[in-house]
């Protein structure tokens, strides 16, 4: 990975033609690489549920992913398996260690831009 420090390439690309798009149920993340970096645009639909929706893809208890984020709209409950949780809605940036469930409150899709876990979040198992 690149030194974030030491960016030496002017580059842009859009969400809207991304590099790579994963759509488990209920579940759209848009990937976008840039050298040494990965960026992603995650869409969740009302009804999401990490232990719903990705656990059969990824195959883990729990999700096992860091996030660094942005929350663009809508709004999703995070539960640490330690049982402490948060919500996180539009405006919002955050961090969420490996080891909790997510779900979507409410009825609008949330929309969130993450910067470290997008390389990885809802791969399908090897």
């Amino acid at each position: 990975m690149a030194n974030p420090m030491n960016v030496t390439k002017l580059q842009t690309k859009s969400h809207d033609v991304p590099d790579e798009i994963r759509e488990p149920e209920k579940t759209r993340v848009e990937v976008v690489r840039l050298e040494g970096y990965t960026l992603g645009r995650f869409k969740f639909q009302p009804g999401w549920r990490w232990s719903k929706c990705i656990k059969p893809v990824v195959g883990t208890d729990s999700c096992q992913v860091a996030h660094v984020g942005y929350a663009v709209s809508g709004r999703i409950t995070v539960q640490m398996n330690d049982g402490s949780k948060t919500a996180i809605e539009e405006g919002m940036s955050y961090t969420i260690p490996p080891g909790h469930d997510a779900w979507v409150e409410g009825n609008d899709p949330f929309v969130g831009f993450e910067v470290i876990s997008a390389e990885e979040y809802a791969k399908p198992k090897s």
